[in-house]
């Protein structure tokens, strides 16, 4: 029992009477919750990083992964030494007989285009190293059909275009043909449906415009031209237009 002054009743201790606090509710303050917006901007921009770090790191131990430079005007370069073979690359297809570009036209048919194309040797690297080549147009009307050796010069117009190792390239060629159709003179009557070619021995210029897709298969479109250059009494010309494949060694 409680003294009145809550001290002690009959000898006993009396309990100490306290009065509850009162409970007050804590605000947050807005400060603290600015700030951990902040750490959690901070965390994110720290993490993005730390990704992007590893992602450059595997693209620079795993090169292919990354995207080569495009280059332009490159000339093609011959095999490097100790890995050079004889015949460089092979080139068959087909093509439009005497197209009128360049002429009249007249015979019909279609050509079968084949060529090798032989390493440049190292006495040619004084004009540009150009392949040696040796091919033949065969028509398959039985008109005229030529066989045909020169030079084949080249460059790469734009190197890694869609990939590492392809190439948009630009050909061509000079050099000499021999025809086996009709030569004639200024008064031999022309037959029906063929041309005088004026010489049996003619020149020959060609242009190609390709697409290297892998380092040993191109795809190209081929314009041909053999004619004496005005050197005989007759000087009909054939141009010749089609598509080739061609493989490299």
């Amino acid at each position: 029992m409680l003294s009145p002054d809550g001290d002690y009743l009959n000898g006993v201790p009396s309990a100490v009477v306290v009065d509850p606090v009162p409970m007050i509710p804590v605000r947050q303050s807005s400060t603290l919750t600015g700030v951990g917006r902040e750490m959690a901007v901070a965390v994110a921009v720290l993490a993005t990083l730390a990704i992007g770090s590893r992602q450059a790191a595997a693209q620079a131990a795993s090169p292919e992964l990354t995207s080569p430079p495009m280059q332009f005007f490159v000339p093609q370069q011959p095999p490097a030494p100790g890995q050079t073979n004889i015949i460089d690359e092979i080139k068959g297809g087909v093509l439009a007989h005497d197209v009128g570009f360049l002429g009249h036209h007249v015979e019909t048919g279609t050509d079968v285009n084949i060529e090798m194309l032989f390493t440049s040797p190292d006495l040619l690297s004084v004009i540009g190293s150009p392949r040696p080549d040796i091919g033949a147009d065969i028509n398959t009307a039985g008109n005229t059909s030529d066989g045909y050796v020169g030079l084949t010069w080249g460059i790469d117009l734009v190197k890694n275009l869609f990939k590492l190792g392809d190439a948009v390239f630009l050909n061509g060629s000079l050099g000499g043909a021999y025809q086996d159709g009709y030569e004639g003179t200024q008064s031999t009557r022309r037959p029906a449906g063929r041309k005088l070619l004026g010489s049996p021995v003619l020149f020959r210029e060609s242009a190609e415009l390709g697409y290297q897709v892998t380092p040993t298969i191109s795809v190209s479109a081929l314009l041909d031209h053999i004619s004496n250059a005005n050197l005989a009494p007759r000087n009909a010309g054939i141009t010749s237009a089609g598509l080739r494949i061609g493989y490299k060694f």
